[in-house]
């Protein structure tokens, strides 16, 4: 009979050797690894660990018994037992994890934090929050992250995106807000039923957003908003028409209708202003403004029609006191265009006039093609499914019904709605040239080094996010809010999970271009195309072999624009137009200080668009002063070439006098430097001057500083 083998505990006590504890330890460390140990594997394990104790010559320590494990596993895999190994070192490591948790702490509390502009770092909830992130940042690279992962992260060759979060739960989404709404639902423990008026409806949506935008990251977009809305305006209208026969009498039926609309559009106008103004003053338990889109405009139902248009009035008006109104940054607004609804002579093009109006005054709506050319278009006109976008510019891959990633049949047809992202990891591809060009080695080879590290960070996040409970997120993975999503709280979310893309971000593609040979994209550009077909490639392969749904994304980088550039000036100096500047330049898009007009700009950047379908936009800079017919010819033209555009221009108003113009650091008028700027971050507008202060950071404060093109 074996011997009954006793550990002693760190605090001395003795305690049973469990071999139970042993397997668990062992499946955690290969999980990090992404592999599988068999049962036999870990039964071989266990043996040969209690084989090495059974030498021992009195009660083996703790220490001597994880010693034991790291043998036994480079016998069965040396790779599980360095991952062992990194994991059972973390509490050696654990005190220097928190001095640098502190230190961040303290920058944040009396310093402040400008690396995203919806979080507001001056609020005592938006603190607290940065301080947990930069915790559980550290967690994430110290738990998940291999040691080559967190070193080329360190480096610069990668960005993981969002690592605070990006271990809790998923990214960007399209919700599904009329499967929940419809017969009602359950939030924190309380039944909502279905609204009955269009009011209520604007009101529970803006409870749902707030609670459900704060359980996941990223943007959060209600696609088709009017078309989610029109039967609550159904409702209303109903309820006003007969409130009015039933006061004069059916006779009056013309005027029944009048004021039934009147109070409808009414109710619509009060709905969508209270949307606004929780949007933009209720931050979520995140700690940041929740980053909400609402995508409208293509329905042609008479109610859709009307909620589209008073969406644009509203937010054209801006909020605020009479006098210093100013346009709300959320939620992001996308006009679905179609060119037979808005088109010279078509049904909706008032529509579409009253969209520009608003972009004109309010930068917002931008534009989303569903009549031009490429994927979008392609998806709405081949099957009536419009991909809206996610945030600032995220786009998912199509998902069919039947058949997956591939469509099973020729009536197979792709699901968007209620589908989401789970993260991005971007490539820094002026550092990888860099690197191959040092250590004179092919630059691809390199590439795909690279490529390979983050297809394998990806799969880890899907088989660590499957195991979540559908209870995290419950609007979303149990009352109907995302595709799939009617599991039961216990449940584990890997049935939601399969629809779900994961990105491969590229930025600084112009620096690419530069650093190959010594020209921008506006110049040349071919470099830079032969590698986005390269990558295309690849992550097909990928997406074939794992069947997992790739994306590749042009990343809006709004902090990292500046990062990079000091990660590529440690390793390899300052290179004229590469490293030169406070900041790199956006995914495909070309350098801001380019003397080139917008019709340039859009032919320019159309040779890249096919290649970046997991996230792209396309702006310009409209110096156009309120010229509606010029912003027209510009947004049908990209329209036409089938772009998600995005109007870009520098609102400025005076806080003393309030008075308006395009683009002023001094108030004509009344000579106060005291304004707020808007200006475009990225796929999305942000404060660049607020009472003399900016939401923004320094690298990107210097690239709106040099803008001509953008």
């Amino acid at each position: 009979m074996a011997k009954e083998i006793m550990v002693i505990k760190k605090n001395g006590n003795l305690e049973k050797f469990d071999s139970g504890r042993v397997k668990k330890a062992v499946i955690a460390s290969a999980e990090r690894v992404m592999v599988d140990l068999t049962d036999e594997a870990l039964e071989k394990i266990v043996s040969r660990v209690l084989e090495l104790l059974n030498t021992q010559t009195s009660n083996p320590t703790v220490e001597q018994l994880h010693s034991c494990c790291e043998i036994a596993l480079e016998d069965i895999n040396p790779l599980v037992a360095k991952s062992y190994r990194e994991y059972r070192d973390y509490k050696k490591e654990i005190v220097h994890i928190l001095d640098k948790v502190y230190k961040r702490a303290q920058a944040i509390t009396y310093i402040g934090d400008k690396e995203c502009s919806n979080m507001d770092s001056a609020l005592v909830t938006t603190q607290r929050c940065l301080i947990y992130n930069s915790l559980n940042k550290e967690l994430y690279k110290k738990f998940f992250l291999t040691a080559n992962e967190i070193e080329a992260c360190k480096d610069g060759y990668i960005y993981i995106h969002d690592m605070a979060y990006r271990r809790d739960t998923m990214n960007c989404c399209l919700f599904d807000m009329a499967n929940v709404l419809k017969d009602g639902f359950e939030m924190s423990n309380i039944w909502y039923t279905e609204p009955k008026t269009l009011q209520t409806a604007f009101n529970v949506m803006g409870d749902v957003i707030i609670n459900t935008t704060a359980m996941q990251y990223g943007g959060f977009t209600v696609p088709e908003v009017d078309t989610v809305l029109k039967k609550y305006a159904k409702m209303s209208y109903d309820m006003y028409y007969q409130e009015y026969l039933d006061i004069k009498g059916s006779k009056f039926r013309d005027e029944a209708d009048k004021y039934a609309w009147k109070k409808t559009i009414r109710e619509c106008e009060q709905g969508y202003q209270g949307i606004e103004y929780k949007l933009n003053t209720v931050s979520s338990s995140r700690g940041d403004y929740p980053f909400v889109t609402f995508s409208f405009g293509v329905d042609t139902n008479e109610f859709a029609v009307m909620i589209a248009k008073t969406i644009l009035n509203v937010h054209r008006e801006g909020q605020g006191k009479k006098g210093f109104k100013r346009p709300t940054l959320f939620p992001k607004l996308v006009f679905l265009y179609d060119k037979k609804v808005h088109g010279e002579g078509g049904i909706l093009r008032d529509s579409f006039l009253t969209a520009i109006r608003c972009s004109e005054k309010t930068m917002y709506p931008d534009y989303l093609s569903l009549s031009g050319e490429g994927y979008v278009p392609e998806m709405y006109k081949k099957y009536g499914r419009i991909v809206s976008p996610m945030g600032c510019r995220a786009f998912l891959s199509p998902w069919y019904e039947k058949g997956g990633i591939k469509p099973a049949d020729k009536n197979d047809k792709p699901v968007f709605i209620g589908r989401f992202n789970i993260g991005v990891v971007s490539l820094n591809l002026p550092m990888i040239l860099a690197k191959a060009r040092e250590e004179q080695k092919d630059f691809y080879e390199v590439l795909d080094y690279y490529l390979e590290m983050i297809r394998k960070i990806h799969i880890r996040t899907y088989r660590y996010l499957a195991k979540r409970k559908a209870s995290t997120n419950p609007l979303a993975y149990c009352q109907g809010g995302f595709y799939g999503g009617n599991l039961k709280p216990d449940d584990a979310i890997e049935p939601v999970m399969k629809a779900a893309t994961a990105s491969f971000g590229i930025t600084a593609l112009n620096e690419l271009q530069v650093l190959y040979n010594g020209k921008s994209i506006v110049e040349d550009g071919q470099f830079a195309l032969d590698v986005m077909k390269y990558i295309n490639q690849k992550t097909t392969e990928f997406k074939k072999e794992d069947h997992i749904l790739y994306a590749i994304y042009g990343t809006p980088a709004e902090n990292l624009c500046g990062l990079q550039v000091k990660q590529f000036r440690k390793k390899y100096g300052v290179i004229p137009g590469v490293s030169s500047r406070e900041y790199v330049s956006n995914s495909f898009h070309c350098g801001v200080w380019e003397d080139i007009t917008g019709i340039e700009k859009q032919d320019l950047e159309d040779r890249f668009w096919d290649l970046f379908r997991g996230g792209r936009i396309q702006y310009v800079r409209y110096n156009l002063s309120y010229n509606t017919k010029a912003m027209v010819t510009y947004i049908e033209r990209a329209m036409a070439k089938g772009f998600y555009e995005g109007v870009n221009l520098s609102l400025s108003y005076c806080n003393h006098c309030g008075h308006e113009e395009l683009d002023m650091d001094v108030c004509p008028k009344c000579g106060s430097t005291d304004l707020t700027k808007i200006e475009r971050m990225n796929g999305y507008l942000s404060y660049s001057r607020v009472h003399g202060d900016t939401m923004l950071n320094n690298a990107k404060m210097a690239e709106i500083s040099e803008r001509k093109s953008m």
